[in-house]
């Protein structure tokens, strides 16, 4: 390696994925994920059993990394980590063993907003959006219209006031009798479904926030009712209830995200989280892109859901600025950008 290159590794532990990466001068060499299959007999994540797991896969993911990448651990620049939002004990796993392993290599850390990463995910690949751009992020524990006016200068302009939007998919996933993680699953049923078989209410919020909250509880008194006249109600018509209830949940997505494209008149969209993999979503989002004129950016399903390379890519930018963390750094499970 030549002395002038920058060579990171970034580790990414913020709930129920371990995973590490390489970045080389801007360019991801790997992103080795561990995924956790514990919590799906308990339908949902289990904190301590994620912390758990998270000691048990860092250092092999981390091995993994950094043999598959060919960089010694003695030739790397810094190393990164999630700082959070995230599960507490989750993220203190990461924090930990990058602040050891960077003490250890004398070498500096850097600290990053998971939230932050998500966005800059769109910088790994081509092609990428000009800025300024709008960034929807949406994952399980979050919803956020972002403004993006350079890789460390974003802007939050509208979020969930309560359940994230992949909260609300796998909610309603569980009340149709779904295994976790029901969003998913909801997607692929409404593949072969009539999203206007059952209406579902669309929440109005003031200016560019959401709420998604409502849906499931108006899906929940729905079966209420109409399993009591029919037993097998949600068994005879799933893929028309999955479809239904996916519509609803993309078009309050989009009706804000139109909203804010238009007040700040920007004509690059980017979708970014584990919900972007969502292919009526991204189907929904490529239509109306067609219609407005909008260019639109949707990383690769590797890069959207919880990784590293999203975290390697966001600490490239931080290391060219020089922003650094202190030995001292603890995690935040609430982070804002």
């Amino acid at each position: 390696m030549d002395t002038n290159d920058i060579s990171i590794l970034a580790i990414e532990s913020s709930c129920d994925e371990t995973s590490a990466s390489i970045i080389l001068n801007g360019k991801v060499l790997n992103n080795i994920v561990a995924t956790q299959s514990v919590h799906e007999k308990y339908g949902g994540v289990v904190p301590e059993l994620a912390s758990r797991a998270h000691q048990e896969n860092i250092i092999p993911v981390v091995h993994e990394a950094l043999e598959s990448s060919g960089i010694n651990k003695k030739d790397l620049s810094a190393i990164a980590f999630t700082r959070g939002p995230g599960l507490m004990g989750a993220l203190l796993v990461g924090v930990s063993f990058a602040k050891s392993m960077a003490y250890a290599l004398k070498i500096p850390l850097i600290e990053i907003n998971h939230m932050q990463a998500h966005v800059l995910a769109h910088f790994i690949e081509d092609p990428k959006p000009n800025f300024p751009f709008i960034c929807l992020t949406v994952s399980g524990g979050h919803t956020q219209l972002v403004l993006v006016n350079n890789y460390l200068d974003m802007q939050v302009i509208g979020e969930t006031r309560d359940d994230a939007v992949g909260e609300a998919f796998d909610k309603t996933a569980k009340l149709l009798g779904l295994p976790y993680p029901g969003g998913p699953l909801i997607d692929k049923h409404a593949q072969s479904g009539n999203p206007k078989a059952f209406e579902f209410p669309i929440t109005r919020m003031p200016e560019l926030d959401y709420s998604f909250s409502g849906i499931k509880t108006a899906v929940l008194y729905f079966l209420r009712d109409q399993l009591q006249q029919n037993p097998a109600f949600i068994e005879e018509n799933l893929n028309d209830l999955c479809a239904s209830i996916q519509h609803s949940l993309i078009e309050m997505l989009l009706i804000k995200l139109k909203a804010a494209v238009k007040q700040y008149g920007v004509k690059d969209v980017a979708i970014a989280g584990g919900v972007s993999a969502n292919s009526g979503l991204r189907n929904a989002l490529t239509d109306l892109a067609t219609k407005r004129g909008w260019n639109i950016f949707i990383p690769k399903f590797e890069y959207c859901t919880d990784n590293a390379a999203m975290i390697a890519m966001a600490a490239h930018f931080k290391y060219l600025k020089g922003d650094f963390s202190s030995m001292d750094v603890t995690p935040l499970a609430k982070m804002k950008i």
